[in-house]
């Protein structure tokens, strides 16, 4: 396997990182390759089939021209600051520049212990590799940007967490894997240097068009604000929205106690460490704000001029909101098939959630369907959505069908399939996890007799209502 790296993170100041070799495994097994990812970082697929392939993916054999290393960051988690984090679990294997002219992290996830691993033991256990493959793959089918799944392995060792459980690698790819949190590590510490080679480095290499530390936060922000929307507008709840867990290049990162919706409530929250609700579905657009307003405060050292700084940066912030609903506006009219979206349209689409919550309407389902019995019959109250899609109907454009078959899913990966998948997987069954893959990859393709099961809503008995950390 020959994978033409270009590092340039390796090129920055030692302190923002340590040179670290991944710690082998005693029986690497390749589970899941990714040949279409493959093909865009220039990277032949066949040499998925080659001998060292599931060697590489597990960390056993280091490719020519890797520079492994994991990354150092601070971050403020659930609101609490932790002045000291890092790559735990994760190597940087090194940087690609792809088929598209797009530079790229390879990282492998769950492939041992570094400096940063706050005396854990740096591996990963099947089941949230495989969650995070899954997922990632269906946030990129869906347009979100994201990190992906290069590859999956089971390394033939336990891991041992309540239980023993098996272990796994993942290798994903990500624009970067530089975070909110990495400035903050710098910031915290008056390491003007790292945090101006840091700045630059970011510019260069996201945001050519910045021309300094406001043009970044101002670019960053309107990012971020769009990514939040793209999250609603499907029902996801990243669960653990804190700051070392923001990318910089605006992609979702991190999938750990991650979900989607399948009754809508905005309250919902699946994760399991998140006891107080910070991360719930409704509270991911003001933590987007507040995670924004960390950057902006780990970017005022770089200014000459402290205070006219913070007054232009509390406006930038303050600017989150208004880019914030011009994106949510714009998505979820193109879940009714809207046009040119207004205010009213902005009460017609509450109004159809408002709904969704009184009745416990399934989300993805009740959009998938609009204009359908299928839909209707999520309602209680079928006499209200009745009277609500008499408004819609005025408001939807000619082309309507089109634009909502290509904004609405039919098949997202709910969390009672996941865990199906996962349960299947740990008895050394793939079949679901592989099934479960290639129909969340086209999620908005008409169903057919044997993806209509997974466009299915959990039954009562089904339901997940708890996801956990990989960790």
């Amino acid at each position: 396997m020959k994978i033409a790296f270009d590092n340039t993170y390796a090129k920055l100041p030692p302190q923002m990182f340590t040179a670290q070799l991944p710690v082998p495994v005693k029986d690497p097994q390749i589970i899941a390759t990714n040949a279409e990812l493959a093909k865009l970082l220039g990277i032949n697929p066949m040499a998925f089939q080659d001998l060292t392939a599931a060697k590489i993916f597990a960390g056993n054999h280091i490719p020519d021209g890797a520079a492994p290393l994991a990354q150092v960051y601070a971050g403020h988690q659930f609101g609490n600051w932790n002045p000291q984090l890092g790559d735990g679990r994760a190597i940087l294997l090194g940087e690609v520049i792809g088929t598209d002219g797009i530079r790229r992290d390879i990282q492998l996830k769950g492939s041992g212990p570094t400096p940063y691993s706050r005396r854990g033991d740096g591996r990963a256990w099947l089941g949230p590799v495989m969650r995070e493959y899954i997922v990632s793959e269906a946030m990129h089918a869906m347009d979100v940007p994201t990190t992906r799944a290069l590859a999956a392995v089971t390394t033939g060792e336990p891991v041992y967490r309540e239980e023993v459980l098996p272990g796994a690698v993942i290798t994903r790819v990500a624009q970067s894997h530089i975070r909110v949190g990495t400035f903050q590590f710098f910031a915290s510490r008056g390491d003007m240097e790292a945090l101006q080679a840091l700045t630059d480095h970011v510019i260069a290499r996201h945001y050519p068009d910045a021309t300094g530390p406001a043009d970044l936060l101002d670019s960053v922000i309107a990012r971020y604000a769009r990514l939040i929307a793209r999250w609603m507008s499907l029902g996801f709840i990243h669960g653990v929205m804190n700051t070392d867990n923001v990318s910089i290049a605006g992609e979702t990162i991190d999938y750990g106690p991650c979900a989607f919706m399948d009754a809508f409530h905005p309250d919902t929250v699946f994760s399991a460490i998140d006891q107080y609700g910070r991360y719930a579905y409704s509270n991911q657009p003001g933590i987007g704000a507040w995670n924004m307003a960390q950057f902006a405060t780990a970017l005022i050292p770089l200014m000459p001029d402290r205070d006219k700084a913070i007054e232009d940066f509390t406006a930038a912030v303050h600017r989150f909101p208004e880019h914030y609903e011009g994106a949510w506006l714009e998505a979820f009219a193109g879940k009714l098939g809207i046009m040119d979206a207004d205010e009213d349209d902005r009460t017609l689409i509450a109004d159809l959630l408002d709904m969704m919550t009184k009745d416990g309407a399934d989300f993805t389902n009740v959009f998938a369907n609009l204009g359908t019995d299928t839909a209707r019959d999520q309602f209680i109250d079928r006499d209200a959505f009745d009277a609500w899609a008499l408004r819609w109907n005025t408001r939807k454009s000619p082309d309507a069908a089109a634009i909502m078959a290509k904004a609405n899913p039919q098949i997202i990966p709910r969390n009672h399939r996941l865990e199906e998948a996962i349960t299947a997987g740990r008895s050394g069954n793939l079949e679901p996890f592989h099934a479960l893959l290639a129909a969340v990859t086209q999620p908005y393709a008409p169903l057919t007799d044997e993806t209509a099961r997974f466009a299915r809503a959990p039954s009562k008995e089904e339901r997940v209502t708890r996801t956990f950390c990989g960790t």
